[in-house]
Parts: structure tokens; sequence; C-alpha cells
């Protein structure tokens, strides 16, 4: 019997909820830039949504394909996957991004490989995630393990141990942390 897929059940509603944090996103990825833009566990959108002007194309990679059904699929090209085996070629997009995701994937390591391998040379990975650290994530991590969905939070300084030998650097602020990853 298959998992239930959480993602596809909420997607209606997470599909009209805007990403707020675009220019802080924007300033951390160094946008705008010529060339393509990868949202790792990307769901619906919101996030490349946000910030498709900024890019001259945009691509959600997400495991859900009940997520994806709910991107507006002219201006974004959704290609359903999971992040430890992006089909895609080595060197591909100028920037990478995932937020609030890398929580939930199974195999962090192999997420971070693989994102980092679809990362041009000189290109920008930005992993947005709740920052654990703080009293409201720990209570957000609780509620998603009472809700089965199997997620594991780390610290921003163990999100930078998965790109060893990488220039790395953390941004921390009401809550949320990104790690910035240059190639």
């Amino acid at each position: 019997m298959p998992a239930f897929d959480h993602f596809a059940a909420i997607a209606p509603l997470y599909a009209r909820v805007a990403y707020s944090k675009t220019n802080v996103m924007s300033e951390i990825a160094k946008l705008p830039v010529k060339g393509s833009l990868l949202d790792v566990g990307g769901g619906t959108g919101r996030v490349s949504s946000a910030i498709r002007d900024l890019v001259d194309e945009a691509v959600i990679a997400d495991v859900s394909f009940g997520m994806l059904k709910q991107s507006p699929q002219t201006h974004l090209r959704p290609v359903c996957g999971g992040s430890e085996s992006l089909p895609f070629a080595d060197n591909s997009f100028e920037r990478v991004i995932m937020v609030d995701a890398l929580h939930h994937v199974i195999d962090h390591a192999e997420s971070a490989r693989e994102m980092f391998r679809v990362l041009k040379p000189g290109g920008l990975l930005v992993i947005e995630e709740p920052d654990i650290r703080t009293f409201g994530v720990k209570l957000i991590a609780l509620a998603e393990k009472l809700l089965l969905m199997r997620s594991h939070f780390l610290t921003p300084d163990e999100v930078m141990k998965l790109f060893a030998g990488s220039e790395k650097k953390v941004r921390a602020e009401d809550g949320t942390a990104w790690v910035v990853v240059g190639k």
C-alpha cells in the first residue's frame, strides 16, 4: 500500500499561500541572473512564481504530483522527481533553491550532492529552512511528527556540513535560516 501523500492533500491550500520572503531570497540568491533556476521540492511553485521574472527560466522539481498539478504551468516548468535523483544533466542551472523542503527529504546527503551536481560552476545554491534552533519551529517539528510526516529538521551548521569543501554562509532571522553554497 503506497504511503499517504500529505502534500497532495494540502496542495490546493498551499497554492494560495504567497511567498513572503521574496526580497531576502532575491538578495541572497543574487537575483536577477541570466539563465535557469531550479526549485527543488518546489511544490506548487509559490516561490518560483514570486521570483520568476528574475531568471530566464524556472523549473520546479517535486516528488508530489499532486503539488505539481497546482502549479501555474504557463510560466513554470514542472518536473516530477525526487531530490535524491534529479533528472537533469550536470551543471544545468545558474541557481538552485530549496525552500522549506530539506526537512522532508529521505536522504539529506544525497539530496545535497544532487543539488550541487546540477548547479553550474559560479552558481549559487540556496536552502531556506525553518530554524530548528527556535522554539516555534520546534513546535512545528513536533506537529509534523504527530502528522506522521517523517520530517527531520537540521540546524544550519548541519546543513553546511552537507557541502564540505564548498564556499558557504548562513543568514538567520525571524525563525528562518538560509544556507548559501557557491560552486
